[in-house]
């Protein structure tokens, strides 16, 4: 069992910066996949990105080079710096873990980030 905690996000102006944490509680959460999922009004939830257990990563196009995951597996915690923010970015932030062995899958509460334009 995982509960997952999100924090870090607000009203940020274009080409701003923000760095969103996920707080972890439960055990072996380095086994886990660990992504970032993001949901505007009236669109479906979608990936932003991921790193597995080993580190490796994979971010949606729209966010290639602007957003940066990582995570702390001592700490229990994944982030994701955003910069270069855009007004398409408004969302409501979901972290996400997800273990493969199991398909055990967990979500965060989610946190707003606001980009106006």
């Amino acid at each position: 069992q995982v509960e997952l905690s999100e924090s870090g996000g607000g009203l940020v102006q274009p080409g701003g910066s923000l760095r969103l944490s996920c707080a972890a509680l439960g055990s072996l959460f380095s086994l886990y996949v660990l992504g970032w999922y993001r949901q505007a009004p009236g669109k479906q939830r979608e990936l932003v990105a991921r790193i597995t257990s080993g580190g490796s990563t994979n971010y949606a196009d729209s966010v290639k080079g602007r957003f940066t995951i990582s995570r702390d597996n001592a700490n229990n915690l994944v982030y994701l710096q955003m910069n270069t923010l855009k007004p398409e970015d408004t969302a409501v932030y979901y972290c996400n873990a997800l273990k493969i062995t199991t398909n055990e899958e967990y979500w965060g509460q989610g946190t707003q980030v606001t980009v106006p334009s």
